[in-house]
């Protein structure tokens, strides 16, 4: 579940962004087909990789996990 939900968010995320995901792989030095996967909840990213990934979605990595998280309180309910 958890994979499912963080892909949501990061793709909700990069779309309010406005870049593709072609971009951010580009700025975040990762592969465009593993943002992919990402998204799709296919895979779980490391920490480091969340590191990545935040300046080019404008977020700090907290304000993504705080975001996961109440994305998951909100489908518990």
């Amino acid at each position: 579940m958890l994979e499912i939900v963080l892909g949501k968010v990061l793709k909700k995320i990069r779309e309010e962004a406005s870049i593709t995901q072609e971009t951010l792989a580009l700025k975040s030095d990762l592969d465009r087909t593993y943002i992919s996967l990402l998204e799709r909840g296919l895979r779980m990213p490391t920490i480091a990789t969340l590191f990545k990934m935040a300046p080019a979605l404008k977020k700090t990595p907290s304000e993504i996990i705080a975001i996961i998280e109440q994305e998951i309180d909100e489908n518990r309910a």
